[in-house]
């Protein structure tokens, strides 16, 4: 059974950058699609990024394109999302998630492994 833990979160300033990491186990992470999520309290969890298999293809939500960057090395067994030029409206909660299908990911259905989260918090 694949296990996600992510890691990385913390406090900071507008502007500033975190790395987000997710490590995995149980299961080679090669064979699964994995994506970013986040939450905050009272509202829907929200799609940030999602990478396929080999990297081959990358895509972002509209509020976080040009800012973050989704990584993964499948040696490892991990994922990253670097974070840049935070805005207080990254603060959420973010999750590692992993599916088997491109498409569960990117629709944000169905997803069938999902780390406990790791908060962000940026300040004014």
């Amino acid at each position: 059974q694949l296990q996600l833990v992510e890691s990385g979160g913390g406090l900071v300033q507008a502007g500033g950058s975190l790395r987000l990491s997710c490590a995995a186990s149980g299961r080679r992470l090669e064979n699964f699609v994995m994506g970013w999520f986040r939450q905050d309290p009272g509202k829907e969890r929200e799609f940030v990024s999602a990478i396929s298999w080999s990297s081959a293809s990358i895509i972002y939500a509209d509020s976080v394109k040009g800012r973050f960057t989704i990584s993964r090395d499948n040696a490892k067994n991990t994922v990253t999302l670097q974070m840049n030029g935070l805005k207080p409206e990254d603060t959420a909660v973010y999750f590692c998630a992993a599916d088997d299908t491109w498409a569960t990911v990117t629709s944000h259905r169905g997803i069938n492994y999902w780390g406990k989260g790791t908060l962000v918090t940026v300040s004014t």
